[in-house]
């Protein structure tokens, strides 16, 4: 059996299940969200600010953030090996390959750990 450093998990059904549970966590977040703008259409600052120093809210939106994440590099892992093969681009595939998905995995990470420092204040 082959595999790849660059999978999540090494199979292709638990990546499946994972992309999955992750988009219900981020669509009840959009709902949660979209719900509670909805019913406050006066919000100002201190309200929004009222609500982000909820720890559940807080819980939740680094649950939906490191969702985000893993939802994204299962995505961009499928699309990267699907499309940049030996096929599509010649004997440096695995090259390329590598650095798109490097540059995707650099990018994803720093986003979380940006949107991490933002929600906590570390």
């Amino acid at each position: 059996m082959v595999t790849n450093i660059t999978n999540l998990s090494r199979s292709g059904l638990y990546d499946w299940v994972l992309q999955r549970l992750t988009a219900v966590i981020l669509g009840a977040y959009t709902v949660f969200f979209l719900g509670y703008i909805m019913l406050n259409p006066d919000m100002d600052y201190s309200q929004w600010r009222h609500l982000f120093d909820q720890l559940p809210v807080k819980i939740f939106t680094l649950l939906t953030l490191l969702s985000l994440g893993a939802h994204a590099w299962i995505g961009l892992w499928t699309i990267t090996t699907d499309y940049l093969n030996e096929r599509a681009l010649g004997a440096r595939a695995v090259l390329i390959r590598f650095l798109v998905q490097l540059f995707c995995f650099l990018a994803l990470f720093s986003y979380t750990v940006w949107g991490v420092h933002i929600l906590w204040g570390l």
